[in-house]
């Protein structure tokens, strides 16, 4: 799968996840694109990363830095990266974003890949 070319390139992605009872919570994040699919960094004790790890169905959407949807959204699925894939990932977004670069993250970081069902 490819990623939309509206997606493509952009700054920042709008990410739902589902709670339980099947509510969107929407997201801005920065996000980098590798091999097809988009990849973001989270924090483990995050409210989005709880619900990835209950329900891997997402949606993305371009957006601006304070999460107003600027064109379509596309189902996706999230999967949690096991730490063996985290350097790819990391890379990606660091190349993308220099405060990424900044040692001020939390070592409770992770990484989430997105693969958007186009």
């Amino acid at each position: 799968m490819s990623i939309p070319a509206e997606i493509h390139g952009q700054r920042y992605i709008s990410l739902a996840t589902f709670r339980k009872n099947g509510a969107a919570v929407y997201t801005p994040l920065w996000f980098a694109e590798l091999n097809g699919k988009l990849y973001v960094k989270t924090r483990n004790d995050s409210g989005k990363y709880k619900r990835i790890r209950n329900n891997p169905s997402v949606k993305v959407a371009p957006c601006d830095m304070r999460g107003k949807i600027t064109g379509p959204e596309f189902e996706a699925t999230a999967r949690i990266l096991p730490h063996d894939q985290w350097n790819q990932a990391n890379d990606a977004i660091k190349s993308k974003y220099w405060l990424a670069r900044l040692p001020f993250w939390s070592s409770k970081n992770e990484f989430v890949e997105i693969d958007v069902s186009a």
